[in-house]
């Protein structure tokens, strides 16, 4: 009797630790900042307005959004995942009813879920994971396109916002959830592990072409896939803490003002794309623990970083002082310009962190830059945008909001808007002003285990 009642007591004492390792992550909701009634209408201008692209530019029977407004665009699949978070966005503020949101988001899931899976050039997708670009006309691959591991992931995000925030109990948001978790659940992840050897050793790959196998190269730390390894922790996928440990390794930290140090990536995209879904605000993995920061104070200081250096000028670009800043992904003059015959570019992964670290400056600012970073930096981004609107409105805003860019050191302004660009800064000021992407997102399973598998806890 007493040998089985031991036993019993080993199992409750092995149970009890085992409850205690896995930490139920939670978010904390909206920021902390009181916005001035100006500050608001200009917020619900800009949301409004970004909410149009999404609106306007889906496929009215799949769902699947357009990368670009422009008429030869193909849709994207991670602006895909950007627009189901949208659709609900615009429900939260009456723009379209739930009702209407959630049939968009359930056509979208329909789509995905019965799309054709195979190693066929003309497929949509492949092992779970789908074609960076699909044809608006048949859905299919467009171009010789990647199977894209980190849109795929984006794609993913949407979903599982999808599946939290369509919680009701009528036949439409059941199926979603349904759905949704048929599509999360059949991605076999470890087909895109990268080998065991090499620099990339076991991360996950960028891609794969039917034509040439796994892309070469695997998505090494620090930048926007941070998200990925959480999700694919999260969903399964074996020796994810090795495969997360590969990516820690290549991190970059970086001092480039004092007061600044920061893990390093100099496009303000690679901040704010995982940081759209996930709340990072207290917790950190073993790296930045050790470095006694979470990834929201480190990407509070690469915002503060950019200010700084559009102050600092190194370069000379017109334009650039501490109310006119944002270097991030975007589209540029290209070069039919000429100023003092510097080399200008069309699309390209411009950023900075910091005057020794920089990917194409070429005097090119985004206003989704600065405005993606509002919740970690509200502070500096709400005067950069006001001023922004004074000095270049008129140029700058069109049909959809904010034109993806434009170039005062040319006089070029953008004429297009991109899918990637508006969905971050669209949901990163819904999550400053209301954290409803977060609440959602942190709230899922998925996202608890990879958080736990990967060693992440509260500071």
């Amino acid at each position: 009797m007493r040998t089985i009642y031991l036993i019993l007591l080993t199992a409750l004492v092995l149970a009890s630790c085992s409850r205690q390792t896995q930490i139920t992550f939670v978010s904390k909701g909206k920021v902390d900042y009181q916005l001035s009634p100006d500050e608001t209408a200009m917020l619900d201008s800009i949301q409004q307005k970004t909410f149009q692209f999404f609106l306007h530019e889906h496929h009215p029977e799949w769902g699947i959004v357009k990368d670009r407004a422009a008429d030869w665009a193909p849709a994207s699949i991670a602006s895909t995942g950007f627009g189901l978070v949208s659709f609900a966005v615009g429900a939260e503020r009456n723009w379209i009813t739930r009702e209407e949101a959630a049939m968009i988001t359930l056509n979208t899931l329909d789509f995905f879920l019965n799309s054709v899976q195979s190693a066929d050039t003309a497929a949509m997708g492949y092992k779970g994971f789908y074609y960076h670009f699909l044809r608006m006309s048949s859905g299919t691959r467009e171009w010789k396109c990647e199977l894209s591991s980190v849109d795929t992931g984006l794609l993913m995000m949407g979903i599982i916002f999808a599946r939290n925030y369509y919680s009701l109990d009528n036949d439409t948001e059941r199926r979603i959830r349904s759905q949704a978790a048929t599509i999360l659940n059949r991605i076999e992840w470890n087909f895109m592990m990268m080998p065991d050897t090499g620099r990339y050793a076991r991360q996950i790959s960028m891609g794969w072409h039917p034509e040439q196998g796994l892309h070469h190269m695997g998505w090494s730390g620090y930048n926007e896939a941070l998200f990925l390894y959480i999700l694919a922790a999260g969903s399964g996928m074996e020796n994810a803490e090795e495969s997360y440990d590969s990516w820690l390794s290549s991190y970059k930290w970086h001092t480039p003002y004092d007061g600044l140090s920061h893990v390093a990536f100099p496009p303000l995209f690679g901040h704010q794309f995982s940081q759209a879904f996930i709340d990072f605000r207290g917790i950190a993995d073993s790296y930045m623990k050790e470095k006694g920061i979470d990834y929201f104070e480190n990407s509070r200081r690469a915002t503060y970083v950019q200010r700084q250096y559009a102050i600092d000028n190194p370069h000379g670009w017109v334009g650039y002082d501490s109310l006119c800043w944002g270097i991030t992904a975007s589209d540029g003059p290209t070069d039919i310009y000429n100023f003092d015959g510097r080399e200008f570019y069309g699309y390209a992964g411009r950023g900075t962190s910091g005057p020794d670290y920089n990917y194409f400056d070429d005097g090119t600012i985004a206003p989704y830059g600065p405005l993606s970073s509002l919740p970690f930096a509200p502070e500096i981004v709400l005067p950069a945008i006001k001023s922004i609107n004074e000095k270049y409105g008129d140029r700058l805003w069109g049909k959809y909001g904010y034109y993806d860019s434009f170039n005062p050191t040319v006089n070029w302004f953008n004429d297009d808007y991109i899918g990637i660009d508006q969905g971050p800064m669209l949901i990163m000021i819904e999550n400053f002003r209301t954290g409803l992407v977060w609440d959602n997102v942190m709230k899922d399973p998925v996202i608890r285990e990879g958080l736990n598998r990967l060693g992440f806890s509260y500071l």
